[in-house]
């Protein structure tokens, strides 16, 4: 394999990253990848030499390929069985694949979550309220600072309008509170969370809950999950202590992941969920449980 292979090759895990980001599955970002890297190798040599920045081109098809899987998606998601949610993924997965800025070296709060190395849950949901354009626009030039030049390509539109997409993702993701909270304050909320909850008080978690609380569960017709969005502390809490009544073999491990903090539980030796929170003002304002076992193999 002579050098421009090998860079062509190492520029899979970055790829995937950032096809995670458009299409909020690994499943979907692997499918556009490997689309992406079939298009690439059924090239002659000489269009291949003709190409003066491969990684640039596999990033433009890559991205062509997600913004073309995002407009099916809607119509998929359409018919998905309950609630879609994004698939969580361990914090350190796509690390090593990214080029952006170290979070801690930024002091815009949003900034810190879109340039972070690890990919937020809370991130991914706002981002699934944008228009595929929008999202594509987003997440290059916001998340991999690629030029407006280069995403007007993508989009088959002018860089200014490029420019004006960038800008309407990401008033999407400032008019969002969840988004913003610094990572201490969130794990800070988490583990109160966890203890209040380990104390099988209703009191206890109603403290540390948002009266307007929503819980979001994604079973996708395979297992058992809530079809519908529980609201209200009371509800919530109440629904979760049913859960685990009913499930008292499920153990709960804390992890990390781009949010921070998180639940992965665990039955007879399987995983079966993994659940992320969100927090406003100090308190849990979201909690976005995943059981759909297509979404967990990551985790495994």
């Amino acid at each position: 394999m002579d050098d421009a292979q090998h860079d062509v090759h190492d520029e899979r895990r970055r790829l995937l990253s950032m096809a995670y980001r458009m299409t909020g599955t690994v499943a979907d970002a692997e499918d556009v990848v490997h689309d992406a890297f079939t298009r690439w190798y059924r090239l002659t040599d000489a269009e291949r030499s003709g190409i003066r920045n491969p990684a640039a081109w596999l990033t433009t098809v890559a991205s062509r390929v997600a913004l073309d899987l995002l407009t099916s998606a809607r119509r998929r998601r359409e018919q998905y069985v309950g609630q879609w949610l994004p698939e969580p993924v361990p914090l350190e997965l796509f690390v090593a694949g990214s080029r952006v800025a170290p979070a801690s070296d930024l002091d815009d709060p949003l900034d810190r979550v879109a340039r972070a190395d690890a990919v937020a849950t809370a991130l991914l949901v706002v981002m699934e309220a944008m228009t595929p354009a929008e999202r594509v626009a987003f997440v290059l030039h916001d998340v991999f600072d690629v030029p407006f030049a280069d995403i007007a390509e993508v989009l088959g539109r002018s860089p200014a309008a490029a420019r004006q997409l960038a800008a309407s993702a990401r008033r999407h993701v400032q008019q969002d509170r969840a988004v913003d909270v610094s990572r201490g304050e969130h794990d800070r909320v988490v583990r109160a969370f966890h203890e209040a909850s380990g104390r099988g008080s209703i009191h206890d978690l109603l403290r540390v809950l948002a009266p307007d609380v929503e819980l979001h569960s994604d079973g996708g017709g395979v297992v058992n999950a809530a079809r519908n969005v529980v609201t209200g502390a009371d509800n919530v809490a109440r629904f979760l202590f049913g859960i685990a009544a009913k499930r008292p073999a499920m153990q709960v491990e804390i992890v990390e992941t781009g949010d921070g903090l998180a639940f992965l539980f665990r039955e007879h030796g399987g995983i079966v969920a993994v659940v992320n929170l969100g927090v406003v003002a100090g308190a849990v304002a979201r909690l976005w449980i995943v059981l759909n076992p297509g979404k967990l193999t990551t985790w495994r």
